[in-house]
């Protein structure tokens, strides 16, 4: 299989065999529109008169994950298999280790193919399968616009020293792939896998922590309330996103951080619609660009990069040294992880974002960093704060363990960001303070828009 496309990546030395259907096995990109791997695998097995099957390995064994989580992923996991259906093409999800899905699944595959993610998690499945496959593995990579190893080939320093080599490669990237019909079907197949029509029953046989409750009041899971989403935000947000997108108060932001992280919406899909929208100016296109491409994929390479990536050690010298010189300074609050959960510190405006956080697995990305700040002043030590800042983030977050919330943890304690003037606490690394927000949004209506929309939700 000759391969030119820099999205593609071969990950063993074995051939294509013969064999009864090719493989997609879906890990990350959960769509089958716009789905660059879906796509190779469509192209290989017409090519080689077969039928494609799309194989994905249900675990709940995935660390930090939850109920909110797994509810999430299977509703869009069911829009998937609708898609496919349309499509001529079965999904089957059994459960199980991904890669030993994949593997179980492999063994009748004249080829398989998969997509790419960039956790320690993913990555390991990935190699293990490509060591074990008795066939040839191909990936590709479909959740960024630019390829990770495309955009630089070391972790960058920041935004300032990314943002000129992603951007001369978006040219090259920024286009989706013509969609091929599948020549051969595989719905007739039989092969077994969990029946997804009753999410409530596929759930209950998951060991699962179910501590942390669904948010289907607010967020539901798919490809189509993605797009749903996305036409709500060109058509009533997109003109006042540059203006607002650091007002908490406003809803002028796109909610497409859970979506991505879940692989249901195409990042080019999303870049292109932004870019070609006919509502907005110049400034909100390039500012949720920006965003969206450079901001996205620097903690993608972030984490690409970094193996200590969910680690203290991953900050950079500078900051580490500078909290340590400040570990003893006196906190005048100091709240434990509990009372934090709680939303029951002294300030209304962290309980606000903590409450929004909790509630609706979202926070609005300008309170996201003061609410970060405040754990780092208010625990006993910096090592403490940024395991608990981790933690509270992947156990609420929609898009928790996902490279944007490695790399925006780690920012609050100085990773992509420069040293500022000294100060207790915080050392050189950035503060933030109430005072900040009230000067800068409304922060009382912040706090007015979460109470109503909690209300609402437990009602």
């Amino acid at each position: 299989m000759p391969v030119t496309n820099p999205r593609i990546k071969v990950r063993n030395d074995r051939e294509i065999v013969a064999g009864e259907y090719v493989l997609y096995w879906m890990q990350q990109s959960q769509r089958a529109e716009h789905n660059p791997a879906l796509d190779i695998a469509i192209q290989e097995a017409n090519r080689l008169h077969l039928p494609v099957i799309v194989g994905f390995g249900l675990t709940d064994a995935y660390p930090e994950a939850n109920l909110r989580h797994y509810r999430f992923m299977l509703e869009g996991l069911v829009d998937v298999k609708d898609r496919l259906i349309k499509m001529g093409i079965q999904l089957v999800v059994r459960m199980g280790s991904p890669d030993r899905v994949a593997l179980e699944l492999g063994q009748q595959a004249a080829l398989m193919v998969c997509d790419v993610g960039y956790t320690r998690y993913q990555r390991q499945w990935r190699w293990r399968v490509a060591k074990q496959a008795p066939c040839l593995v191909v990936q590709v990579e479909g959740d960024v616009v630019v390829p990770v190893a495309v955009a630089s080939a070391k972790a960058e320093y920041a935004a300032r020293t990314f943002r000129p080599r992603v951007k001369k490669h978006i040219h090259d990237f920024l286009r989706l792939s013509r969609p091929v019909k599948p020549q051969q079907p595989s719905l007739g197949m039989e092969i077994h896998g969990l029946d997804l029509n009753d999410i409530d029953t596929v759930l209950s046989k998951l060991d699962l922590d179910r501590s942390v409750e669904p948010v289907t009041g607010l967020f539901k899971g798919g490809t189509s309330e993605a797009n749903r989403r996305l036409k709500n935000f060109l058509g009533q947000h997109l003109d006042h996103y540059d203006a607002n997108r650091n007002q908490p108060q406003t809803d002028d932001i796109s909610h497409m951080s859970p979506y991505l992280h879940f692989g249901q919406i195409s990042p080019v899909r999303l870049a292109l619609a932004v870019r070609d929208a006919k509502s907005g100016q110049a400034s909100d296109r390039d500012g949720y660009l920006e965003e969206l491409i450079v901001r996205r994929e620097l903690a993608v390479n972030f984490v690409y990069y970094e193996k200590e990536y969910d680690r203290y050690t991953c900050l950079p010298a500078w900051a580490q040294k500078t909290l340590a010189e400040h570990a003893g300074d006196p906190r005048e609050y100091k709240y434990s992880q509990d009372v934090l959960e709680a939303a029951q510190t002294h300030d209304p405006y962290w309980n606000a974002a903590m409450r929004e956080m909790k509630h609706t697995g979202f926070m609005h990305n300008y309170m996201r960093m003061y609410w970060g700040k405040k754990i780092l002043e208010w625990s006993g030590s910096p090592e403490q704060a940024f395991a608990t800042t981790l933690s509270i983030n992947n156990k609420y977050f929609l898009d928790g363990r996902d490279p944007n919330s490695y790399a925006g943890v780690a920012w609050v304690f100085g990773k992509h960001d420069r040293a500022w003037f000294e100060r207790p606490i915080f050392g050189k690394v950035r503060y933030m303070a109430a005072s900040g927000l009230e000067r800068k949004c409304d922060i009382k209506a912040y706090v007015e828009k979460v109470d109503g929309r909690v209300r609402g939700l437990k009602s």
